[in-house]
């Protein structure tokens, strides 16, 4: 455990959108949690895919299609979603975009 803030003022300065691909980052992680920042271009994706913890999505800046199981739903930046431990999910750029993804603790 840090015995000061960490703060990160503008998430999406923190990561550069690849031409014609996908980036991540790992911002923070602890015990507890890990924090990645996305980049995708345009047409970019995470396909189909599990984690074994749940998980949080933000997205910063652009538009998503997010597959969360039967669900799918286009996200764009104030989009928040909480997704259980092992949900089958993906992930879609329409355009170049910024997601915050928190890994929790497990349930």
């Amino acid at each position: 455990m840090t015995d000061h803030a960490i703060t990160f003022a503008n998430i999406a300065a923190e990561v550069e959108v690849p031409s014609d691909g996908t980036l991540s980052r790992v911002l923070y992680k602890d015990d507890s949690i890990r924090l990645v920042v996305f980049a995708f271009d345009t047409d970019q994706e995470l396909t189909e895919h599990t984690a074994s913890r749940p998980a949080l999505i933000q997205v910063v800046s652009g538009s998503l299609s997010l597959s969360l199981g039967d669900e799918i739903l286009t996200a764009v930046p104030g989009s928040w979603v909480r997704m259980p431990a092992r949900l089958p999910h993906s992930v879609r750029a329409h355009e170049p975009s910024v997601m915050l993804l928190t890994l929790l603790p497990g349930d």
